[in-house]
């Protein structure tokens, strides 16, 4: 049976060779498909690492812990007390989560009004901690004018440029935010503009306000309480073994009631939209290899018809129909295989090589950064070169070569030994 199965792979080869020009031909066709899967996937998961991880670092990160009613409600009476508040992030610093925590940073968000001379806007107010929210957000980047918060600051805002505008304020101005605190009575805190920030987003331009947590606690009179935990993770790939981990841990220390959710639950919308990219993205690739598929069989078919004297003779020499069968599926696969490998090297070579600091889109879209699903998205893609993402091109591949072979093969195997003898060339 060995011997059998050697000689096989032996013919196949040699028929291979023999027939140089199809067989090229019909690589080229699938090293090609191979290079696009490449540069495509590897684009399509670097765009999706960009757009994931603007979207977190504007929000409330990749793993976000709060009460569950705080969720829905939004009250601040629905917040961490500050013994709850230690103990989660006392877990988040232990070993097994500092491989893939950047940073932790406490938060307290809340709904309110920024009032001037000029009118009243509705806002969204978060109090932060500025030395580790500036490792956590983008709006720290986003400067155009003053500066971010800073650790000694007391009563300052950094307030979007829209908002500026609107309220007729520039830096060093003051203004009034209100909101209801923890007992429902309306309170007021006066504050200073010390920085202005512009993300590109109107609703977040026109209406988000970060004030010192200090600010926040001496405003409401809570201590070092905060509505939620925002935790960046290195890779959005994390949140997900995290989340469970981070629940078992909780559950562990008492604290199963609190609500930890991951970035596809805190933003349904975004992970929906990368969900209908992807399926896109399959839905192109499926489309081209079943054109390639179809180039395999034509090939191999076309080479099955000019063969019939020779799986005659084959036939006649001792191999069964199932055997030479089994030489054109062996050929399939082994032109399937080479192709996979080269094609898959030279895409993966290419898009590292020529693109691997980033594609430049800018020139396709006119501005420095656009608006995507309203995040904002740097036009230079940086690829996402992914283990698991080799592996499904190299199956996926392999499979449509191999199936495209079936009918050839099957073709082959019904040739009668002595039809086939018959047959004149």
């Amino acid at each position: 049976m060995k011997k059998r199965a050697t000689i096989i792979l032996w013919l196949a080869l040699r028929n291979l060779r023999r027939q140089a020009r199809r067989s090229l031909l019909t690589a080229l066709s699938m090293i090609t498909g191979a290079i696009l899967l490449m540069f495509s996937l590897t684009f399509g998961d670097g765009s999706h690492e960009q757009l994931i991880e603007a979207s977190v670092r504007m929000g409330s990160g990749h793993i976000t812990v709060q009460m569950p009613e705080f969720h829905e409600n939004r009250r601040i009476d629905e917040r961490l007390s500050a013994e709850v508040r230690t103990e989660v992030e006392r877990v988040l610093l232990g070993p097994e989560f500092t491989e893939h925590v950047t940073v932790v940073t406490p938060q307290f968000a809340i709904d309110g009004l920024a009032s001037s001379s000029a009118g009243a806007r509705p806002v969204r107010i978060i109090g932060v901690d500025p030395i580790t929210e500036s490792k956590f957000t983008l709006l720290d980047e986003k400067v155009i004018k003053g500066r971010y918060l800073e650790p000694q600051d007391e009563m300052s805002a950094y307030v979007g440029m829209a908002l500026l505008g609107s309220l007729k304020l520039d830096i060093d101005s003051r203004f009034v935010l209100t909101a209801q605190d923890v007992e429902g009575e309306i309170t007021s805190q006066l504050v200073r503009v010390v920085g202005v920030f512009r993300t590109g987003i109107p609703a977040v331009d026109e209406s988000l306000i970060h004030i010192p947590l200090s600010t926040v606690s001496a405003w409401f009179q809570i201590g070092d309480d905060v509505t939620n935990l925002s935790v960046l993770l290195d890779s959005s790939m994390s949140a997900g073994p995290l989340v469970r981990m981070l629940k078992r841990e909780l559950a562990v220390i008492e604290l199963a009631d609190l609500e930890v959710m991951d970035w596809r639950s805190a933003n349904p919308q975004l992970a929906s939209l990368l969900k209908i990219d992807d399926f896109g993205n399959y839905l192109f690739h499926g489309i081209l290899f079943t054109i390639i598929a179809l180039g395999i069989v034509n090939a191999v078919l076309i080479s099955v018809l000019q063969r019939y004297r020779e799986f005659g003779l084959l036939q006649a020499l001792g191999l069964t129909p199932r055997q030479v069968g089994g030489l054109v599926l062996t050929e399939g696969f082994i032109l399937t295989a080479v192709s996979t490998i080269v094609g898959i090297a030279l895409g993966l070579f290419i898009t590292w090589f020529f693109w691997g600091d980033g594609l430049d889109l800018s020139a396709l879209f006119g501005d420095e950064e656009w608006e995507f699903s309203g995040v904002v998205m740097d036009p230079v893609l940086i690829p996402l070169f992914r283990p698991v993402r080799i592996i499904q091109g190299i199956l996926f591949i392999l499979t449509i070569g191999t199936l495209a072979s079936l009918h050839p093969a099957y073709r082959a195997s019904r040739i009668g030994m002595i039809e086939a003898m018959k047959f004149d060339r």
